[in-house]
């Protein structure tokens, strides 16, 4: 039994070159005979995408500057005038106000039941 065997380089190549290609493009050749090009083929739909790695993140996206000033508003509101809480400065004046709110939010409720 004879084998036969492949005439193996003594060096590897001295260049390589890494390529995306999308579509139908050609994949580019090599320039000489110490260079090896490897293509990878993408759909045209993602020649101009950001590419995937870079897409996902592993933190949920911010939230909308109105969204965060609302927020802020709604930690600080014990602490302002008109908040109906011994905390702040005229921080007794807003109790009725709040009382208010509460009756017309309970009036809206009953209407909505009717």
């Amino acid at each position: 039994m004879a084998l036969i065997q492949a005439e193996v380089p003594a060096e590897p190549p001295q260049r390589e070159a890494n390529v995306i290609v999308y579509g139908d493009d050609p994949c580019p050749q090599p320039t000489g005979e110490e260079e090896i090009v490897v293509c990878a083929r993408r759909p045209e739909e993602e020649r101009y995408r950001i590419p995937e790695p870079l897409r996902r993140s592993s933190r949920p996206p911010p939230a909308a500057w109105p969204t965060r000033v609302a927020d802020l508003e709604d930690a600080q509101r014990d602490t302002r005038p008109d908040s109906c809480s011994p905390v702040g400065s005229f921080g007794q004046t807003g109790c009725t106000q709040e009382m208010m709110r509460r009756w017309r939010a309970e009036r809206r409720a009953m209407r909505r039941t009717r």
